[in-house]
């Protein structure tokens, strides 16, 4: 069942909860075993050619390649769209220089990750965790 923190009004018009249309998981709890995770993660979606088999210690595939679900790469394809709606429109905004700004100025998901941090806190749930701020100030030429 979903989580009862997805139903609270504040986060409400950020959240979309989508059934897959194949549902395959551990029905038993008890027989889900944590400790014994494998070393691989197994990615696909619409539009995809075929599965990406991920090692989970280095983030790369078989031949060196990072993820297509890597930061980096989903950047990348971002700020390429994003070009694309900017030549579309016509507009005059400037480019981002970084991930970082970028996110920053991504306002529904801002204002959508503050909601789901205060209802954490609410709920009872803890602290969001922060990641160190290096990790998102990076930059690409496209």
């Amino acid at each position: 069942p979903p989580s009862p923190i997805l139903h609270q009004k504040n986060l409400i018009r950020f959240v979309r909860h989508n059934l897959p249309l194949i549902r395959v998981g551990i029905s038993n709890a008890e027989s889900r075993q944590p400790g014994k995770a494998p070393n691989f993660s197994v990615n696909w979606a619409v539009g995809d050619t075929a599965l990406e088999v991920i090692n989970t210690m280095t983030g790369k595939d078989d031949m060196g390649r990072p993820s297509r679900l890597c930061k980096h790469i989903l950047y990348s394809r971002w700020l390429r769209l994003y070009g694309k709606l900017l030549f579309l429109a016509r507009s005059k905004q400037g480019k981002f220089s970084s991930y970082h700004e970028t996110k920053q100025a991504a306002n529904e998901y801002q204002d959508a990750k503050q909601a789901l941090i205060k209802e954490f806190q609410k709920s009872g749930l803890g602290m969001w965790v922060k990641k160190p701020i290096e990790q998102d100030h990076f930059t690409l030429s496209i």
